[in-house]
């Protein structure tokens, strides 16, 4: 038996043409016009005002990274942003990642979703679909759970309780020139609230020589603060924990606080998280009564982001830059660099390039470096407090970083 080998000029022309074909139809592959993120926040109902942060962040960083060449590994292919809303609740927070898996196909990875309720509910969904989200959310069970796909860049509300309680007792005796022996809690039953103040709790007040006095659990939202603050006034606790995540918590307890002449800086008060430091306390609230609240966060604006603070300004009307603008922003530049790592728009590159990325020192992150642990928490993560001074909530805390000098009590 013989084999033809005899190539004629018709099969060689229609090889050809065919090779023509599908060469751009690869490089397309490799070099899309555009890459999909997704941003998964919640845009109504009662978190809505922190989700709308989160999702200005997102443009303006996807913004200016499009505006700087998009990313140059995949031919300068830009970047799509697709919000999903999580709603309220964590039924609803789930509901959007299902969605976003069935719906939205060329997601390469994702960023969200504010209540670490929220993200522990929405990262069972993307870990069964293998795509990487990353998170400013705080709860320690976000990266305990032995996942693959979620990276942390806050530091874990255990980590912000370990490192803020010593400052704020140094801030406390060298401005009152004595040191702080009893403590209050008054927290919501929201997840990153219950694990911010579980070290607390479990030891760290102990260690640090603070007796606990006043510890109170809270689902939000309150209808009256009375039963709360009259404990307080009770027991008049040196500091004042509190941690809301809803703002009009946070507004009930600062004006009962008030009432019964425990505000003002009398009784000092310390939150962690962003509710009490949102521009709408101060439709609802007077700056006198913010004056000298200091809260422990994961992120804010500080000295060396001049630009991006002045963009959110002009483009967004935000007086200052918040936690969920700056993180979100920062993981625009995250992914595109993890992108740019990869050199092709798939969620499993993607994700390997995040677990193996070394992005030296971190410029919208407190603290630490852009590479992640084993765990998928950010190396060396560390935190901000801010302080309320003249009805602007600035950082205090790092020092090097810092956009106002931090005081005790009312200040002036």
């Amino acid at each position: 038996m013989t084999t033809d080998t005899t190539i004629t000029r018709r099969t060689l022309l229609g090889t050809t043409a065919a090779a023509a074909v599908a060469a751009p139809n690869l490089a397309r592959a490799q070099n899309p016009a555009e890459v999909e993120v997704a941003l998964l926040v919640p845009i109504s109902g009662m978190y809505s005002r922190f989700g709308e942060d989160m999702r200005q962040g997102g443009e303006l960083g996807i913004e200016h990274i499009n505006k700087a060449g998009g990313v140059k590994a995949l031919g300068g292919a830009k970047l799509k942003l697709v919000v999903l809303d999580c709603g309220d609740s964590t039924e609803k927070a789930k509901n959007a990642a299902q969605r976003m898996v069935a719906q939205e196909k060329g997601i390469v990875a994702a960023s969200g979703a504010y209540l670490s309720s929220f993200t522990l509910a929405v990262t069972e969904v993307t870990e069964r679909a293998q795509i990487p989200v990353l998170t400013l959310s705080y709860s320690d069970l976000i990266t305990e759970r032995g996942f693959r796909y979620v990276f942390q860049t806050s530091a874990t509300a255990a980590a912000q309780a370990e490192q803020a309680l010593p400052e704020i007792l140094k801030l406390a005796e060298t401005a009152s020139g004595k040191r702080p022996q009893t403590v209050a809690i008054v927290t919501d039953n929201t997840g990153a609230s219950i694990a911010s103040v579980k070290p607390m709790r479990e030891g760290l007040l102990q260690r640090l020589g603070l007796k606990l006095v006043v510890d109170e659990t809270f689902t939000p939202p309150i209808a009256d603060a009375t039963p709360l603050v009259q404990k307080v006034r009770a027991a008049r606790p040196d500091l004042f924990f509190f941690l809301p995540t809803v703002i009009s918590d946070a507004k009930l307890v600062l004006e009962k606080m008030n009432e019964f002449g425990l505000g003002q800086g009398r009784v000092p008060t310390i939150s962690f998280g962003i509710a009490i430091a949102m521009p709408d306390m101060l439709n609802t609230v007077s700056a006198d009564l913010l004056q000298g609240v200091l809260s422990c966060v994961g992120n804010w604006g500080v000295k060396g982001e001049e630009q991006l603070i002045a963009d959110l300004k002009t483009r967004y009307q935000q007086p200052w830059a918040n936690q969920n603008t700056v993180s979100t922003y920062g993981d625009m530049w995250i992914i595109k660099d993890a992108l740019e790592k990869a050199g092709k728009a798939d969620r499993l590159a993607v994700a390997e390039a995040l677990r193996t990325m070394d992005a030296g020192p971190s410029k919208f992150f407190p603290g630490g470096v852009i590479k992640f642990d084993e765990k998928g928490r950010r190396v060396g993560a560390g935190l901000t407090v801010i302080q309320w001074q003249g009805g602007v909530p600035y950082t205090v805390f790092p020092t090097e970083l810092a956009t106002a000098k931090p005081f005790w009590g009312k200040g002036v």
